[in-house]
């Protein structure tokens, strides 16, 4: 009989505290002990997802979390999937399929259900696994919904998982928000926190010891370790979060290839081009406006989950004529997903998935139509790329994640030939290319981390000859990286040793 299942979950003070990053941490550290664990996150808000290879939805922080554990993400990492879509519409995916399309308040009327089906994941999980860790969502104490909360301390009760609470020191208010939530708890609730990690600390540590036995004395609780500002760490971030603090790139002295995202309001998936943020010749950054395009000699337009919103964003912004102006002077132009339904002629919603309009001229960049339809596509490919010159015959990996189908007109060529959806061989095209490969866009994430598919997309684009980049051979690297400084930073043996105590189970 299999023994009882480890669990550790991390709660936050707040949303973007770092609890992604910790858990991810304690991924690697127990993998690298030899112990199978697995991440696990009830419920996720996030327009950045990924398709597992067996066709289902999930969030890209349970993927990374997967991946440091050494493991192929499962969607039972992650149950619930929220993404929202504009005008207070969600957009809600279940065990990695869409459950629901409906306004915001309508889905807790269905968070029983949705529960009975997060614990039966979390279930399967455990037999799997010799530990799970567990991450919260948001702020572990927000009282207006812990009736209906199904992912910070309802979740950790539910399946007896001692917890730790992560707060974050570079935005202030340690005290407030690290001694607050613990007040702010119930007597069940305080049982289960085992105490706190203070992220972010920039300076002396040293210099908070009076801070940290505040925070011990009036929680409570003790400080396990408080993890500095690691800036050179390179982690596909969780959400459009990690823009709105700032995490716009910058041109980097000599770099050959300077390539503008356009920061769309309902931006997704763009950790497609986190390889090119860790390429030492590129520069990336994300364009608010059109004049931040300017120093581009590559444009790239990225996924959205609401496509005609952001087409219309784009025209009242003067994005459309900005693209096509430099375009014309010689700027590669790219489109992923919904960036790639954008650049067409027309996009049609007969049956109002994103909105009231029917019909919308698109930038007309592609010569093709796009139709919106209420099923989802979600689809792992396999690929070769059929666009003309030193790109052709490259075989890439990734997978498809739309609502809507788009039709090349005649004499358009398609960007790839697909040979491979859901490990069933087919025969199948993808997306359109024009101006001899100046101009393309593809339904296909994840392209740009098959690194022979970019290093001679980036050779064609003004790098010249450089090494070829591993780019998960490099967040491999990170991972590690990450385990070290938390190992370093934080009492990881005094955790482990109390959260085993705790569970009844011993795997150190």
């Amino acid at each position: 009989m299999k023994q009882s299942t480890f669990k550790l979950m991390f709660l936050g003070t707040g949303s973007d505290v770092g609890k992604s990053l910790i858990v991810t941490a304690f991924c690697r550290i127990l993998h690298r002990k030899g112990i199978s664990v697995a991440p696990f996150k009830a419920q996720n808000m996030a327009l950045n997802s990924f398709v597992t290879m067996d066709g289902r939805e999930m969030g890209r922080a349970q993927v990374i979390q997967a991946y440091a554990a050494g493991l192929q993400p499962d969607a039972k990492m992650n149950p619930v999937l929220l993404k929202p879509s504009g005008g207070n519409k969600i957009q809600v995916i279940v065990n990695g399929e869409v459950f629901k399309h409906q306004e915001s308040s309508f889905y807790y009327k269905n968070i029983d259900e949705i529960q009975r089906i997060v614990f039966d994941s979390f279930n399967k999980l455990e037999k799997e696994y010799q530990a799970i860790i567990l991450e919260g969502a948001g702020s572990a104490v927000e009282l207006n919904l812990k009736g209906r909360d199904i992912v910070n301390l309802p979740m950790a009760l539910g399946v007896n998982a001692p917890s730790i609470l992560v707060s974050d020191i570079d935005r202030g208010g340690i005290f407030a928000s690290a001694i607050g939530s613990i007040k702010l708890m119930g007597l069940s609730e305080r049982r289960v926190v085992l105490g706190h990690i203070i992220n972010k600390f920039r300076g002396e540590i040293k210099l908070f010891e009076d801070g940290r036995e505040i925070i011990e004395r009036k929680s409570r609780k003790p400080v396990f370790g408080i993890v500095p500002f690691i800036p050179s760490l390179n982690i596909p971030e969780e959400d459009s979060v990690a823009l709105s603090r700032g995490k716009k790139g910058r041109i980097k002295p000599g770099s050959r290839v300077k390539i503008a995202v356009v920061r769309l309001p309902y931006i997704s998936n763009y950790t497609d081009f986190d390889p090119f943020e860790m390429e030492e010749s590129v520069s990336l950054w994300y364009a608010s406006i059109p004049e931040e395009l300017d120093e581009a000699n590559v444009i790239i337009i990225p996924g959205t989950k609401n496509t005609i919103s952001d087409l219309i964003w784009m025209k009242q912004s003067g994005f459309d004529y900005k693209i096509k102006a430099l375009q014309k002077k010689g700027a590669t132009v790219v489109g992923i997903c919904g960036g790639y339904q954008i650049m067409g002629r027309y996009i049609c919603d007969p049956h109002n998935v994103e909105s009231e309009i029917k019909e919308l001229k698109g930038l007309s960049l592609l010569n093709m139509k796009t139709v919106m339809s209420t099923e989802k596509t979600l689809k792992r490919v396999k690929a070769v790329c059929e666009i003309e010159g030193a790109l052709k015959g490259e075989v890439v990996h990734g997978y498809e994640i739309h609502m809507g189908k788009s039709q090349v007109e005649p004499g358009v060529k398609n960007c790839f030939k697909i040979i491979e959806r859901n490990g069933v061989m087919v025969n199948g095209l993808d997306g359109a290319v024009m101006n001899n490969g100046k101009i393309w866009g593809t339904y296909i994430h994840g392209i740009f981390e098959n690194d022979s598919f970019r290093y001679k997309f980036l050779e064609l684009n003004g790098r010249g000859r450089n090494k070829k980049f591993d780019y998960h051979g490099y967040l491999n690297q990170q991972f590690d990286k990450l385990a070290d400084a938390v190992e370093k930073y934080v009492d990881v043996n005094r955790i482990l040793k109390l959260a085993q105590r705790k569970n009844g189970v011993k795997i150190i």
